[in-house]
C-alpha cells in the first residue's frame, strides 16, 4: 500500500509532462518546447486549475482531464507520451543531469549564498519533509571502510527482530535502486518511479538561481527520506556518503544512535591529508544527547573522536570484534576477518536502538535465547547481504557449451583504499587456499537467486559438474580511479597474497565500462565492441604491477601499444600461453610475462571464458578489485 500524503496528489499532477526542465503538451499533433504552457483544457479560469498548477506532473491521467481533451486521438497520443516521459530510462537520464562533475575529485560546480546543508534543509521544506525527517528513528553510520557492511548487518538484525526497515547505502553496483532497500529488498521499479518523479517535479518547480536542482547524491538522499517516510519504516539505517559533518545525510538532527567504522586515508582531496582531519569530518555526525559507538582506531583518529564526544558530552563506546563464542556457532554472511568488527559495531548500534526506542526488554523476553545475542541477532548476522564485497560468483560457462570446460570463478571485492585492499588480499588468499569458507549458505542462496551465476563455497559450486580440475591459477582483473594511489594498492596486494603462498599467474588491466557522469539502468546492454577509451592509465597500472612482481622498473612504449590497441577486437587479446608465463615481453599489444592491458572489460571476460573452454583441467580464480565501479560492471555482464 503506497502512502500518498496529499489527497490532491493524483488530481493535481495529471496534466503536464516534465523532463529536465521541458514542459510538454500534445495538442493538434504539435509539441510546445522550452516554455511552461497550460493546455487549453487547463486555463486559469478553469475550475480544475484552482489547485496548485506550478508543479502539475504525473504518469497518470485522471478522468476529469480525459473529459476535457479534444478527441480520442489526442488522448492516445498524450497517454503514449506520458508513458515514455515517465519511463525508468528517462529517470536515469534525469539523474545523470544532476551530476555536476565529470570525474571524482572535481569540486561541485554549484555555488551560491547557501551551503550544502542549508540547501538540503530548503529542499526538505519544498518536499514537506522537514518535520517528518525529524520523526524518523535513524541509525547514522560514517567511516572509511566497513560502513556499508555495518549498515547491512544492522538492517538484517532489526528486520529479523520484526521491524520494518529502510536502508540507504552507496554506491550502487548495477542499478540505482540498490541504494534503497525496504525490508531487505531493493525498492521496486514501480515505487521508485512514483517517488522519484514526485520529488523531481516538486524540486524542479522551485528552481532559482540561488537554489538549483540538487546534485546527484543530495537528490538521492532526499529521495531516501521520502521513501522511508511514505513507506512508514520503523527504522532508517543511513550510510554517510562522504565524510560526515558536511555530508548531505547530516540533516538528520536527532538520530537514535551514531556509529563510526574503521578510519583510513581516503577521499583526501575532500576530507584532508591526515587521519586526524578525516576523523574530524567523520565525527561531525555526532549529536547532543545521542549515544555514539566506534571501533578500535589508530591513536590519531581516536583522539579526535574522543574529543568530539567530550565536547558534546555524549557517551562514546569503543566496541571489540565479535568472538566465535558470541556467535554461537553461526557464520557471518559477509566474508573476511574484518567483518567481525563490523558485525560487533552493528550489534551495539542495534542494541542501543532497541533500548532507546523501548523495544529491548520485549525482544529479550520473547526471544528465548539465553546467550549474549538474541536469536534474531544471530539470524541477521548470518543473512545480511552486501553485493560486491568479498563475494564469490561461479561463471558456469558450460551451460552454454556442449563440451567439457574448465572452471571460471570471480572473487569480487571493491577495495580501493590501502586498508580495504589489505583486507581484500587476506580474504582472497585465505579463500583460494581453502582456509576459510566464503559465505553462509543463506547468503549463497540469495546471490544465486540474483541471477549472477553459481556461487563457490569451499571449492565447490552450486550445480558444479564435478569433473577433474588439476590446476588452479589466480588472475587479477584490476582498475582504479585516478585519484587512488596504485603505488600503494598493487604492491600491498602482491605482498599480502604472496605471504600466504598465493601468487598471481597474470594480471589484466581494463578501463571501466560505467561512466562517472552517467547513471544507467541495470537492464542497459553493454556491447562487446565498445568505443575505444584512453588506456594511458591502464598502462600506468601495468607498469606498477610489473615492478611489484618482478622488482624491476620496466619501461613501456605506450604510444606503440596504444596504437596497437586502437580497435576492440580479439586480435588484441593475449594468447593462451599468457597464463603459463610464456608470453613475449615485447609483444606490441601491451602484454608482459605477467600482465596485459585489454581495451575493454567485455573483451577481457570473453578471453577468460575462452581460456577455460580451451583448458578443461584448469580453474581460473579471478580477483576483481580496485573499484566498485569495475565490480559492478563485472556483475552486470555476468548477470546478462
Amino acid at each position: 500500500m503506497l502512502h500518498i500524503q496529499s489527497t490532491n496528489f493524483l488530481r493535481r499532477q495529471a496534466f503536464c509532462i516534465s523532463n529536465f526542465g521541458w514542459t510538454r503538451w500534445w495538442s493538434n499533433g504539435a509539441m510546445t518546447r522550452g516554455v511552461s504552457y497550460l493546455p487549453p483544457c487547463l486555463n486559469r479560469h478553469d475550475p480544475l486549475a484552482q489547485t496548485d498548477v506550478s508543479g502539475l506532473r504525473s504518469g497518470l491521467l485522471s478522468s476529469e482531464v480525459i473529459g476535457h481533451t479534444p478527441n480520442n486521438e489526442v488522448n492516445e497520443e498524450y497517454s503514449r507520451s506520458l508513458s515514455i516521459s515517465r519511463s525508468y530510462e528517462n529517470a536515469m537520464e534525469a539523474l545523470s543531469s544532476l551530476i555536476t562533475s565529470r570525474k571524482r575529485g572535481e569540486k561541485s560546480a554549484i555555488r551560491g549564498k547557501y551551503t550544502k546543508l542549508e540547501r538540503m534543509m530548503m529542499y526538505l521544506k519544498i518536499l514537506s519533509l522537514e518535520e517528518k525527517v525529524a520523526g524518523l528513528n535513524v541509525i547514522h553510520v560514517a567511516g572509511t571502510k566497513g560502513k556499508g557492511s555495518t549498515c547491512a548487518f544492522s538492517e538484517a538484525i532489526l528486520r529479523e527482530c520484526g521491524f520494518r526497515t529502510g536502508l540507504f547505502t552507496s554506491p550502487h553496483l548495477i542499478d540505482v535502486r540498490e541504494r534503497f532497500r525496504l525490508d531487505g529488498i531493493d525498492i521496486s521499479q514501480e515505487k521508485f518511479l512514483l517517488y522519484f518523479w514526485d520529488c523531481w517535479d516538486q524540486l524542479r518547480d522551485k528552481v532559482t538561481n540561488d537554489l538549483p536542482m540538487p546534485p546527484l547524491f543530495q537528490f538521492l538522499t532526499l529521495l531516501a527520506f521520502k521513501i522511508f517516510i511514505d513507506e512508514k519504516v520503523d527504522v532508517g539505517i543511513v550510510e554517510v556518503g562522504l565524510g560526515g559533518e558536511k555530508d548531505s545525510t547530516n540533516v538528520i538532527k536527532e538520530p537514535v544512535v551514531c556509529g563510526i567504522t574503521s578510519l583510513g586515508m581516503d577521499h583526501m582531496e575532500s576530507l584532508g591529508d591526515t587521519l586526524g582531519k578525516i576523523a574530524l569530518h567523520k565525527a561531525g555526525i555526532f549529536k547532543p544527547n545521542v549515544p555514539a559507538f566506534t571501533v578500535p582506531q589508530l591513536p590519531e583518529a581516536m583522539d579526535v573522536i574522543n574529543e568530539k564526544a567530550q565536547q558534546l558530552k555524549i557517551p562514546l563506546e569503543v566496541v571489540q570484534p565479535l568472538s566465535s563464542e558470541e556467535l554461537n556457532g553461526i557464520q557471518l554472511s559477509l566474508a573476511g576477518d574484518h567483518q567481525f568488527v563490523n558485525a560487533s559495531l552493528a550489534v551495539s548500534l542495534c542494541k542501543c536502538w532497541l533500548r532507546r526506542t523501548r523495544n529491548m526488554e520485549k525482544l529479550f523476553v520473547n526471544d528465548g535465547h539465553q546467550g549474549d545475542l538474541p536469536n534474531a541477532f544471530l539470524r541477521g548476522l548470518s543473512s545480511a547481504r552486501l553485493p560486491g564485497r568479498a563475494q564469490i560468483v561461479y561463471d558456469d560457462i558450460s551451460k552454454s557449451s556442449n563440451t567439457n570446460t574448465g572452471e571460471l570463478v570471480y572473487y569480487l571485492d571493491g577495495a580501493h583504499s590501502p586498508e580495504s585492499m589489505d583486507a581484500c588480499a587476506r580474504w582472497f588468499s585465505k579463500t583460494v587456499s581453502g582456509h576459510q569458507t566464503s559465505a553462509s549458505m543463506s547468503s549463497l542462496k540469495s546471490l544465486h537467486e540474483d541471477g549472477l551465476g553459481d556461487v563457490k563455497q569451499n571449492g565447490f559450486s552450486i550445480g558444479e559438474k564435478g569433473h577433474n580440475i588439476t590446476e588452479a591459477k589466480q588472475i587479477l582483473l584490476f582498475n582504479c580511479m585516478e585519484v587512488r594511489n596504485p603505488q600503494i594498492l598493487l604492491p600491498r596486494l602482491v605482498e599480502i597474497c604472496a605471504s600466504s603462498g598465493v601468487h598471481f599467474s597474470g594480471a589484466l588491466f581494463v578501463p571501466s565500462v560505467s561512466k562517472y557522469n552517467k547513471v544507467v539502468s541495470g537492464s542497459s546492454v553493454t556491447s562487446l565492441n565498445m568505443p575505444l577509451r584512453d588506456l594511458s592509465w591502464q598502462f600506468h597500472l601495468q607498469r606498477i604491477w610489473e615492478k611489484a612482481v618482478t622488482r624491476k622498473d620496466l619501461h613501456v612504449d605506450r604510444s606503440s601499444m596504444i596504437q596497437s590497441l586502437k580497435t576492440n577486437s580479439s586480435d588484441n587479446l593475449p594468447p593462451l600461453d599468457f597464463l603459463r608465463g610464456n608470453y613475449n615481453r615485447d609483444s606490441p599489444s601491451g602484454s608482459f610475462c605477467s600482465s596485459a592491458v585489454i581495451p575493454s572489460l567485455p573483451l577481457a571476460m570473453k578471453w577468460l571464458r575462452d581460456c577455460v573452454r580451451e583448458n578443461p583441467s584448469i580453474k581460473l580464480q579471478v580477483l576483481v578489485t580496485g573499484s566498485l565501479h569495475l565490480v559492478g560492471d563485472v556483475m552486470k555482464l555476468l548477470k546478462r
